[in-house]
């Protein structure tokens, strides 16, 4: 009772703070940013690049250029109207300082500046001067040359002045992130690329010029055709089953001037049997969908179904399924919508919650596709086909599952390698799957398992290079066969999630090169076989630690693992003087108490967890690199890859 009278009285006003200006983003910067690490460091540039992008996007400038700098720091450059310089009545400073000092402040909370854009951006300039060690702005207005500067997260150090006379318009933001937030993070070309590639794609006929004078890179994005042009490199490396169908078009809500613009593009792909949609409203991705996703949903659902009866392909009343329709599918849909009308759910923008997208979007494409079929009839019968063999498929599939049921057939009694030791609990969901690199450390991992809910399946050899080999060859492979029968969950088009014997799949190899590369293989074979399992987050990677540093103290073993070599560092100082170290070249070279705990215990270990959060970019990654065009992996090797004098060897490789 004593320690709670205490604790209220010293709880008074005095305790209150009052966190002024742009303190409260460098106190709380990840309720801001979402995190400190690389991607809330990119997400300062993306709030800068959002603002030239919604001035090309309402009509002004069309081309935006990103500089990284050699001292770390990054420039925006655009060719709009210039952020205005005029002193802002009610604040009493000049409008362009009040952006970058002021949260909530900016020209997007009404339709006079913009008449849409990238939703409120009014904290977006703010933060990335409150996490900035220095950033200036340039503005080109008027005829005049408008600079200032501000350093220490926000504090104006050289107030709004004029630098000479220019006939040129736009702003140009420069800026470096606070070491003191961020550490010795830098900003990834990859990073920066992909995302200003899907720019160029939503903002066709806007030039996006991307410059790296670290390394002396640079690359230039302009697309006349947009979304068709995204579509075409997305499905690279499949089999369309028809050109890539595109509309766009204004359409009026509310019966009134509200007007969204839609632009849809999509394609069939004959070997694809998943679905991918990727959806954008004023050019901010909704990775979470929301109603325009489910009004194209929709309305392609009904067109489709309505023109296959009308040609008598759907016999009666028979309707074809939406997943059905949609399978094959890649599709990108892209809104802007007014800011009086704009709604999003949540704080991140992921999923768009307005209510007239729905409506508007589903009759947008029905009418759109009802027009293209009636004109394209040989594309409307492939397309309808397709859908009516994933509609076979799905009911054989049913059946089998449904028979499979009442025979009560353990699914283990299929595997065909025998090596797989298999979990004792039924609770598939709370079951993991190690897929184990060789058979003595998947000896290890057997006796220092839980055996209730953990698997162990020890694979021979690299696996085979999905990206390469014909699928009756994938699943002729003993390896793979064990596998698929393993999981449980089927293959391909069959593959259901919710079928797998494990909540958790995790890939267990050694921290060398060899291991990375069975790492990639496996991924590769998941991405191209089991893709739902990585969209729903299943699939994982462990990281085993690379040394144990220990000694003896009073004939007690004291030790501490070490994951790199600054980790291995902080384990010599807390170990101290006459240290010794284990340095594990492979995971069975751990014995299983010591697996068990680095890398197998659910309360100590470290899982990396594989998702697809960018479509385009992991397309494009994995035809590179694992496809059969040599020299376009070559290509990327040598324009990404920064060899040291010890790596000679890969150079002669590549030769």
């Amino acid at each position: 009772m004593a320690d709670t009278k205490t604790t209220t009285q010293a709880y008074t006003a005095d305790s209150i703070q009052l966190l002024e200006g742009l303190e409260g983003v460098r106190k709380r910067p990840a309720m801001y940013i979402g995190s400190t690490n690389s991607t809330g460091l990119h997400h300062l540039v993306w709030e800068v690049v959002d603002n030239a992008v919604d001035e090309a996007m309402s009509g002004y400038g069309s081309k935006i250029v990103v500089t990284i700098h050699k001292d770390g720091s990054l420039s925006v450059l655009d060719e709009g109207r210039g952020i205005p310089t005029g002193m802002h009545k009610q604040a009493n400073m000049p409008a362009v300082q009040l952006i970058f000092q002021t949260l909530h402040s900016g020209g997007k909370f009404s339709d006079s500046a913009y008449k849409s854009a990238a939703g409120l951006h009014g904290v977006g300039a703010a933060v990335t001067n409150a996490l900035s060690e220095w950033l200036e702005v340039t503005v080109y207005r008027d005829n005049n040359i408008h600079y200032m500067r501000f350093e220490n997260g926000g504090k104006l150090v050289i107030p709004l002045e004029k630098r000479g006379r220019t006939s040129k318009h736009g702003t140009l933001v420069t800026f470096k992130p606070d070491p003191a937030i961020f550490g010795n993070l830098e900003f990834k070309w990859d990073t920066l690329t992909n995302h200003l590639q899907e720019s160029a794609f939503l903002l066709k006929q806007v030039k996006f010029v991307v410059i790296d004078e670290r390394y002396d890179n640079k690359v230039e994005y302009f697309y006349e055709d947009g979304l068709r042009e995204y579509i075409d490199i997305i499905n690279k490396s499949k089999s369309p089953l028809h050109e890539v169908i595109s509309f766009e078009d204004v359409v009026s809500v509310n019966q009134s001037s509200d007007q969204i613009k839609i632009e849809v593009a999509f394609q069939y792909c004959q070997d694809d049997y998943g679905e991918t949609i990727l959806s954008y409203v004023n050019n901010v991705r909704t990775r979470d969908g929301g109603t325009h996703e489910t009004g194209f949903k929709s309305g392609l659902t009904r067109i489709i179904n309505e023109f296959g009866q009308s040609i008598n392909l759907l016999k009666g009343k028979a309707k074809l399924d939406g997943s059905d329709i949609r399978e094959g599918l890649t599709a990108i849909i892209s809104l802007r919508i007014p800011e009086e009308i704009l709604e999003f759910e949540g704080q991140t923008k992921s999923k768009l919650g307005t209510p007239d997208a729905l409506s508007a979007t589903a009759t947008f494409i029905y009418t759109k596709l009802n027009y293209f079929l009636d004109e394209n009839q040989e594309i409307a019968l492939a397309i309808i086909n397709k859908a009516l063999d994933s509609q076979r498929a799905r009911i054989a599939a049913r059946k089998a599952k449904s028979n499979a049921r009442l025979t009560r057939k353990p699914k283990r009694d299929l595997i065909t390698s025998g090596k797989l030791t298999p979990a004792q609990s039924k609770k598939y969901e709370k079951n993991e799957l190690f897929i184990v690199e060789g058979d003595s450390a998947g000896g290890t991992a057997k006796s220092g398992r839980d055996r209730l809910h953990q698997a162990i399946l020890p694979l021979r050899g690299k696996p085979l290079n999905a990206d390469t080999n014909t699928k009756a060859r994938m699943l002729a492979n003993q390896e793979y066969a064990t596998l698929i029968s393993a999981i449980g969950a089927g293959v391909g088009k069959d593959f259901d999630p919710e079928e797998s014997n494990y909540g958790k799949i995790i890939i267990m190899t050694d921290a060398d090169t060899d291991g990375a590369h069975i790492q990639t293989l496996l991924l590769t074979f998941f991405y191209h076989y089991m893709k739902p399992a990585l969209k729903e987050g299943m699939i994982y990677i462990a990281v085993p630690p690379l040394y144990r540093v220990y000694k003896e103290v009073n004939k007690k073993l004291v030790y501490e693992y070490a994951w790199d070599d600054a980790s291995l560092e902080e384990a010599k100082e807390k170990i101290g003087r006459g240290y010794k170290i284990n340095r594990y070249k492979g995971l069975g070279e751990m014995n299983a108490e010591q697996l068990w705990e680095t890398t197998m215990n659910p309360e100590t270990r470290t899982l990396l967890r594989v998702s697809v959060n960018d479509p385009l970019l992991v397309e494009k990654r994995v035809s590179t690199l694992m496809g059969k065009d040599a020299a376009l992996r070559r290509q990327w090797i040598e324009e990404n890859v920064d060899f040291h004098e010890e790596d000679e060897f890969m150079k002669e490789a590549l030769k």
